[in-house]
């Protein structure tokens, strides 16, 4: 065998290895989540942590303090250029807050829309390579068909209070089209809608309203937020036999209401499957791999008599998480 024989194979391991490592060298993605002020958003973190440390790339993650906060937003997808993101994983604040500017802000780098529904106009669709996310409008509707189930036409009216969160959010007006869609025949009366960004105190002062002037309320149906304060409020005013709380998504605080039978209903998209899907789709792109455009987990419901596993695995990050806003890559 000659030299050249000999040695070719260690020069096409060290050629291999040298182009595996200069493949993943530019893997560095950026995620911008609304907020992180419930553990909605903090399980969707987790799950895109735990997927950036299990494909071995390089994470940052901004959160944009709540859903007013567009402008903020903008110098964060700037603040991901300036980084060197080669892909921006985006839960943006608001549905159109980009939708004729987004190149603005992000020049060349792909997009992947997460969660919340992105809107852009034909110019900014380029931009978009991929979108995570359930229609909210179901999570709304199954919230709504459990209690229709339970209280059908000319079964008697019942009195009920929805407290969707803020104004703004993305997911907050298709859940109340869907809500309303599914009570539409039923004896469900909404008496109130109040709004309020999902700040435990702002949604604690609207139970309390609502609480103190509707003496024939019989549910409280809100955000996880809403319905985690709920739980204490309504314990508070010795009401719990009076007033049962559906939550339109979970959260920790809502499973262990449901635990302890204290939430009745809560459906779930799945939040850490969502993050890690975000993640393998930005991924995937970056590496010139097929991957789904369009994906979107099953809406799964929880109730105290059904809480399955996978379902919570799927849903949440394990008790005693924290954010985590910077992976590196090995």
């Amino acid at each position: 065998m000659s030299k050249k024989m000999k040695y070719f194979p260690i020069v096409s391991v060290i050629a291999l290895m040298f182009s595996m490592t200069t493949a993943h060298a530019d893997e560095k993605i950026c995620a911008i989540y609304p907020h992180l002020k419930d553990s909605y958003w903090l399980s969707v973190n987790y799950g895109m942590v735990t997927e950036a440390q299990s494909l071995d790339v390089e994470l940052k993650v901004f959160e944009s303090g709540g859903y007013p906060n567009i402008e903020k937003q903008r110098q964060q997808m700037e603040a991901c250029n300036r980084w060197g993101a080669n892909a921006i994983i985006l839960g943006t604040v608001s549905p159109t807050a980009f939708q004729h500017d987004l190149g603005v802000y992000i020049g060349d780098t792909p997009v992947f829309a997460t969660v919340n529904h992105l809107i852009v106009d034909a110019n900014q669709k380029t931009h978009i390579k991929g979108v995570v996310g359930v229609d909210w409008y179901w999570m709304g509707y199954k919230t709504g068909k459990f209690l229709a189930d339970k209280h059908p036409k000319d079964s008697g009216i019942v009195e009920l209070a929805l407290l969707p969160g803020p104004q703004s959010s993305g997911g907050t007006k298709p859940v109340i089209l869907g809500f309303l869609e599914a009570i539409k025949h039923s004896d469900i009366k909404v008496t109130d809608t109040l709004w309020a960004d999902n700040d435990k105190e702002l949604q604690r002062n609207l139970i309390q309203q609502v609480i103190d002037t509707r003496k024939n309320l019989r549910y409280i149906v809100g955000s996880a937020v809403a319905i985690e304060a709920a739980i204490s409020e309504v314990r508070a005013a010795n009401l719990t036999q009076r007033i049962d709380l559906l939550s339109i998504y979970l959260s920790h605080g809502v499973y262990r209401g449901l635990l302890r039978d204290k939430v009745k209903f809560s459906p779930t998209d799945k939040m850490v499957e969502q993050g890690r899907l975000s993640v393998q789709q930005a991924v995937s792109y970056l590496r010139d791999e097929p991957y789904g455009h369009d994906l979107a987990p099953s809406i799964d419901t929880l109730t105290p008599d059904n809480l399955n596993v996978d379902t919570i695995e799927d849903s949440l990050s394990p008790s005693g998480f924290r954010p985590i806003f910077n992976v590196h890559s090995q």
